[in-house]
């Protein structure tokens, strides 16, 4: 009564089943990665605008104007973490700064909110599907 001894293990078929899934779910779980670095990256933009507001604001109050030339906050400026430029239009009284992507950034990927613009009123807008979604 020879009972021939039966291995265990995992099949070829077995095992290219489970690497099917797990590239699936790879492949998935990298998209929505993705997604969510670029939009924690967009606290960037919003840290930039409100900081060269800051500094514009001090500008205003010290020398009566948004554009005196002997204001400090440097136009145009890069972001803390470099992912936007952020430009200025301002005049003596009003002004408005906009935050756009650097390219080689993976901010340039980012279609939801491709700009983002602070006015002297406070007033928030951008270029995307919603702007309370981007600010």
């Amino acid at each position: 009564m020879n009972k021939l001894k039966r291995c265990k293990g995992f099949t070829l078929v077995e095992l290219l089943i489970v690497l099917t899934i797990m590239g699936i779910l790879t492949a998935v779980s990298l998209q929505f990665y993705g997604n969510y670095v670029v939009a924690a990256n967009r606290t960037d933009a919003r840290i930039g605008l409100t900081a060269t507001a800051t500094a514009l604001e001090k500008c205003k109050a010290l020398y009566g104007a948004y554009n005196n030339a002997a204001c400090d906050a440097v136009i145009p400026a890069t972001s803390d973490a470099g992912f936007y430029t952020i430009t200025v239009t301002n005049t003596v009284v009003t002004y408005e700064l906009t935050a756009t992507p650097v390219a080689g950034k993976p901010q340039v990927n980012d279609t939801e909110c491709t700009t983002l613009t602070l006015s002297n009123t406070g007033f928030q807008s951008g270029t995307g599907t919603t702007v309370s979604h981007c600010w």
